[in-house]
């Protein structure tokens, strides 16, 4: 919480013929589709020699290629997950029509609908001038956060430090945003696991988990499973650290630790953990607590555009 570029993609491709030759398929594009309450998919088609290659966001987990799938005219089935032991196959029928993507989620005897739009472009100059810094987190309480599983939250404050004490609750800032900047300051074990979500969903990956654990796109400083970092920052668990993350649209900028480590990138679509896939919309700071504890913030901070 594989790798977007060209490598991922190749295992992609289907061997069906996907439309008639010279039209456009309809369910070339980026898609949202807000599933169920609090959880969110993503559906990213490309066409390449008249076959598509199809990139698919589950609820939680990175983005990954889906191999098997069938589409006739306007119909597309898309096999998710194949039967285990312990699940039933997973699959989505989609139907396009009217410029979104109608259908059901199946699994086992589970049915449910789903409504795809398309993902806006978000395409947005950056603003003449930035608020001063305002604080987030006031270093003594939970004001302005919220638990978003009260029952299993092991949330604190403890020394000016927003703690998360053990695998719990994620921790959701009550404030919507649009563009902004921010500044977060972290402090990440060894094996520990969590992340940074700007407006609720893109996840910032913080981890320290084994090396050879995590590809580089779903490593510390990544927007997970879509952008890797451009510079492969020295591992510091149990130290402070920080990220300066400016998102303007769908464009983002990483500074971690003062080094430019991803530089004005377009985030393809929400990430694992998503809140939901309403992209166009405002939306919250949210820190990952469902992973691991033993996780530490301190000094959150945010700009937004000067009016």
């Amino acid at each position: 919480m594989k790798r977007f570029a060209a490598i991922l993609l190749a295992g992609t491709i289907c061997l069906l013929p996907a439309f008639t030759q010279g039209a456009p398929s309809p369910f070339v594009g980026r898609w949202d589709f807000n599933t169920r309450p609090g959880q969110a998919n993503w559906l990213g088609v490309t066409e390449k020699n008249g076959t598509l290659e199809i990139l698919f966001q589950p609820t939680g987990g990175n983005v990954r290629p889906i191999k098997e799938f069938k589409v006739a005219g306007s119909h597309l089935t898309l096999n998710i997950d194949r039967a285990t032991d312990k699940k039933p196959a997973l699959t989505w029928e989609l139907d396009a029509a009217d410029g979104k993507l109608t259908g059901t989620q199946k699994r086992g005897a589970e049915s449910i609908k789903l409504t795809g739009v398309p993902a806006p472009a978000l395409e947005r100059n950056p603003p003449a001038a930035w608020t001063d810094p305002e604080p987030l987190f006031n270093g003594k309480d939970l004001t302005g956060w919220e638990p978003t599983d009260p029952a299993h939250s092991h949330w604190i404050v403890e020394n000016g430090e927003l703690v998360n004490k053990d695998h719990g609750s994620n921790l959701r800032g009550t404030r919507k945003f649009d563009d902004f900047k921010l500044h977060i300051e972290f402090n990440c074990p060894d094996d520990g696991n969590s992340g940074v979500y700007l407006r609720g969903r893109y996840e910032v990956q913080v981890e320290y988990e084994p090396i050879d654990q995590n590809p580089p796109e779903r490593r510390m400083g990544s927007i997970y499973g879509f952008l890797t970092p451009a510079v492969a920052m020295p591992r510091k668990p149990g130290t402070w650290e920080s990220f300066d993350v400016t998102l303007v649209g769908r464009t983002v900028t990483v500074i971690h630790n003062g080094v430019l480590t991803i530089d004005r990138k377009e985030i393809p679509g929400i990430t694992g953990g998503a809140l939901n896939a309403d992209e166009g919309e405002p939306g919250p700071i949210y820190i990952q607590g469902d992973h691991t504890g033993g996780l530490r913030f301190r000094n959150i901070t945010i700009s937004v555009p000067k009016q």
